[in-house]
């Protein structure tokens, strides 16, 4: 059975949304580090790891296209808070104004420090975040094809173990590249890694749940067959993709 992807798509602002929110949230927070027992991590992997659970749903139900636009939006959306933070930064605060019990010169300072972005960093978070999120949808949408809808959970741990691997390789990489020894640099990378992917198999039952009741509210079950998956594209993603069915 055929059904049009672009009659009903209700759920997709919200969806958008939380894959957005995630995204910001997840590098306000990012500069804390937390303490798991021997593992020390970024406070983002609280969070961050949901804007992968949010790609797949995108990707499953209504297909690689639009989980592309929502990509870019993300990465938008994200360029546009580090600008806003930043100009907070540079703008002069109010000779009254503290945090705390600080004075007005420590507590610019402490807000300079704690939501300022150091360009290599942000570079690594961006790239990172590209590379990681593009791979992850393609590698779910391809593998949908080639199992014929089957095996969910394959797919997006499948997926995710991929773009996640990607993530955090570019980042650890690029980030603290040539300030850490090699050796804690392939740990931290494979530590995040595990990390991250764990978070998307403990979450497997709560996306099976999402995936199918989306696909039913929606009418949406999208194959990408016919679908360009070059990044750079911004096209009508209905024009791109063969929907429900396994022929």
């Amino acid at each position: 059975m055929m059904e049009s992807v672009t009659g009903r798509s209700r759920w997709l602002p919200a969806i958008t949304a939380l894959f957005v929110t995630s995204l910001i949230v997840a590098n306000l927070i990012a500069v804390k580090l937390i303490q798991a027992g021997p593992l020390v991590l970024p406070a983002a992997v609280i969070i961050f790891p949901l804007s992968y659970i949010f790609g797949d749903v995108l990707t499953e139900v209504y297909g690689y296209g639009r989980a592309r636009r929502v990509i870019w939006t993300g990465f938008a959306c994200n360029l546009l808070a580090v600008f806003a933070i930043e100009a907070s930064i540079r703008i002069p605060a109010a000779s009254f104004w503290t945090l705390g019990t600080m004075d007005s010169t420590v507590s610019n300072q402490a807000y300079k420090a704690l939501l300022g972005f150091a360009p290599r960093l942000l570079a690594a978070s961006f790239a990172a975040y590209l590379v990681g999120e593009f791979l992850n949808a393609f590698v779910l949408a391809k593998m949908k094809i080639a199992t014929a809808g089957r095996f969910l959970w394959l797919r997006t741990i499948g997926s995710t173990v991929v773009g996640q691997l990607a993530d955090s390789a570019i980042f650890i990489a690029a980030a603290f590249w040539g300030m850490i020894p090699l050796p804690v640099l392939g740990t931290m990378i494979v530590t995040q890694w595990l990390v991250k992917s764990a978070y998307e198999a403990a979450f497997t039952p709560v996306t099976y749940l999402v995936v199918g009741y989306l696909k039913r509210a929606e009418g949406s079950d999208v194959y990408d067959r016919h679908t360009r998956f070059s990044p750079l594209l911004w096209g009508d993603p209905s024009r791109e993709t063969s929907l429900r069915g396994k022929g």
